[in-house]
């Protein structure tokens, strides 16, 4: 099979990774991909939101699957355009991706088919959103509408924080995305990632994960994109995880078929573990970054038929996925500065060459320099991954590797894994 992979991050890193096992692989072409997916397969330059670009690629290399990485391009609607070329896209319509790229979207579809998640309401100015501010109570959650990348969520500990986090994405701090706002009821619990293969019918559970969204030790400081991820997640028994997908990802998907938005690709729930049950944070129309990581690290069946499957409606006749019994831990290194002001350029080195044991890095935001010098260039930039036979072990592994590389400003968490460990 040919296989175009669409992205650039650290996600699709290791989805290329992960594809490039497969004995069905004949070709893989990642665009625009990284230096790290270069030393796996081809890369080519153009953009994941250049539609036209990606279409004509796909037809230049007579791919057999387009898979797609970034919800950038899913909602500028890449999967769309593919299928009217007759080429089979993994991933949701711009239509079905209105889950992830519209949080307005996404809660009054909750409301319409009965899932478990919080209160909301949804404003486009600061004295409406004020006005029901005012019979909330702190802790409270404000979010942008549209993409952020992962920044355009604010818990406000006080009043004063939620009215600054209003007006700032009203007022335009997230562009087009802030033009409104979704404030939401504090659900209180631990957060876990659930994510399910779809075909538009059909869905198959694909593993958990738990993430840390702050940027500093202890949970602290502000909202990031994630800042490392390990999978099983203890705290999702096997029970909730059933629960959570019989309450959450099978209405969801049958309601947006009954829509007339069938949805294909990943879908990935965000889940607050509360005393009353799992309920819904947000969905996600792609693989959670870094929680994919983890994942391609733990899945022992090729995935690659699943991702065929999932874009061809033949998901019902696929067997459920085979999981290495061991754990994964993923530890993100970031630029100093993220996620406000990331700064880019400080030299890297330590991070190429192949796998050590279990160890695994992937680029999620680097360039490299004409003469071959590897450079920060992102907010995220390294994701140091391992597997082991205990979290515990995963852990070790993986800050053990953190010790080759020499990344001047760079910084990350030291605490990955703690509420498990």
């Amino acid at each position: 099979m040919n296989i175009l992979l669409v992205g650039s991050g650290g996600r699709e890193h290791a989805l290329a990774w992960k594809i490039k096992q497969s004995p069905l692989l004949t070709r893989l072409v990642a665009a625009p991909g990284n230096p790290g997916i270069a030393s796996l397969c081809e890369t080519r330059p153009v953009p994941a939101t250049d539609v036209e670009g990606l279409v004509a690629l796909a037809r230049e290399m007579a791919a057999d699957l387009v898979v797609v990485g970034p919800e950038s391009a899913l909602e500028v609607g890449l999967a769309d355009r593919l299928a009217s070329a007759g080429i089979p896209c993994f991933g949701p319509t711009a239509a079905a991706a209105r889950l992830e790229t519209s949080k307005a979207f996404s809660k009054d579809f909750c409301a319409r088919h009965n899932l478990p998640t919080a209160a909301f309401g949804v404003f486009d100015t600061v004295d409406a959103a004020g006005a029901f501010l005012d019979a909330q109570t702190a802790p409270y959650v404000i979010k942008a509408d549209g993409l952020a990348a992962g920044k355009g969520v604010v818990i406000a500990a006080t009043r004063a924080e939620a009215d600054a986090a209003v007006a700032d994405m009203l007022g335009g701090l997230f562009g087009q995305a802030g033009a409104r706002v979704v404030i939401e009821e504090f659900m209180p619990g631990e957060e876990v990632s659930l994510f399910a293969l779809c075909d538009g019918e059909t869905a198959v559970p694909f593993g958990f994960a738990q993430d840390h969204k702050r940027a500093y030790d202890g949970d602290l400081g502000p909202n990031t994109g994630g800042m490392g991820t390990y999978s099983p997640a203890p705290v999702l028994t096997d029970a909730l995880a059933r629960r959570a997908f019989e309450e959450c990802i099978l209405p969801a998907v049958r309601g947006m078929a009954a829509e007339g938005t069938p949805y294909r690709g990943v879908i990935y729930a965000g889940l607050m573990l509360t005393p009353q049950g799992p309920r819904l944070v947000e969905f996600n129309a792609r693989f959670g970054d870094p929680e994919c990581q983890v994942l391609m690290l733990r899945l022992e069946s090729d995935i690659v038929p699943y991702l065929m499957a999932a874009a061809t409606g033949t998901l019902g006749a696929s067997p459920p996925p085979v999981w290495r019994d061991e754990a994964a831990l993923c530890v993100v290194i970031a630029a100093g500065g993220y996620p406000q002001s990331p700064v880019s350029g400080a030299i890297i080195r330590g991070a190429d060459g192949p796998d050590q044991g279990h160890a695994v890095v992937f680029h999620a935001g680097t360039a490299r320099d004409p003469d071959g010098v590897l450079r920060a260039a992102g907010g995220r930039v390294l994701n140091i991954c391992a597997s082991g036979a205990s979290l515990a072990e995963a852990r070790d592994r993986a800050y053990g590797r953190i010790g080759d590389i020499d990344f001047p400003g760079g910084f990350f968490r030291s605490d990955i894994g703690w509420r498990a460990l």
